[in-house]
């Protein structure tokens, strides 16, 4: 399932277009405040987020600007009634990858979607930092400071899976499917063992219990 952040104000659209996502496969969160969008874009629990340009609070202009200055590698595709030369070029100079005037065809916006994600997943990532924590994916070692810490296999998958979502709760069955895969009882303590493991390991507080819910990398 391929997280999408779709930043959009008219509720119609939104309704649509996350309907036709979650038919397609993926999963679509809806925010419908630039700053809100922004917020949430800035997290790093998305692989994609589609932008509109006419926000309450920041317009997209403005998010995306300042997204950028966060992210540089999250791919976004803008989505806009403004179908000027203007406002595309704007929109590229600010740091889109697509953009797509209104009304758009749904299979083509999907067709981008799929381009821009496997453009994405093409570029490759060797390391994964977070504060002074470094996932170095190739070798599997990971630095904390000067220090090299020693993790086990299945710690690492952890570890990387809270890594390249920080700031997002990720509950136990979640864990489950994406570290051990799907032929565990999701009624087993394994998740809550390993997520001591790794805190005894790169810190307790870095990794935050959220009552009822799961974890979060913090």
């Amino acid at each position: 399932m391929t997280d999408v952040l779709l930043i959009e104000d008219e509720e119609r659209i939104a309704q649509f277009t996350r309907q036709g996502l979650r038919l397609a496969g993926y999963s679509c969160t809806v925010v419908g405040d630039g700053q809100e969008g922004l917020d949430e874009a800035c997290s790093g629990a998305y692989r994609l987020v589609l932008l509109d340009i006419g926000l309450p609070t920041l317009d997209g202009f403005a998010v995306l600007r300042r997204l950028r200055e966060h992210d540089q590698a999250t791919p976004v595709i803008m989505l806009t009634a403004r179908d000027s030369s203007h406002a595309k070029v704007a929109g590229f100079e600010a740091g889109a990858n697509d953009y797509l005037a209104k009304p758009f065809v749904f299979d083509e916006l999907l067709a981008r979607i799929r381009v821009r994600l496997r453009e994405s997943a093409q570029r490759t990532v060797n390391e994964l930092r977070r504060g002074d924590i470094v996932l170095d994916l190739l070798s599997r070692r990971v630095r904390i400071g000067d220090a090299e810490v020693e993790l086990s296999s299945r710690e690492f998958a952890l570890a990387e899976e809270f890594f390249r979502r920080p700031g997002t709760v990720l509950t136990r069955e979640e864990i489950l499917r994406r570290v051990w895969g799907y032929d565990f009882d999701p009624g087993t303590n394994v998740v809550d063992v390993y997520v001591r493991y790794l805190r005894t390991k790169i810190g307790a507080e870095r990794i935050e219990s959220i009552r009822g819910q799961g974890y979060r990398l913090v």
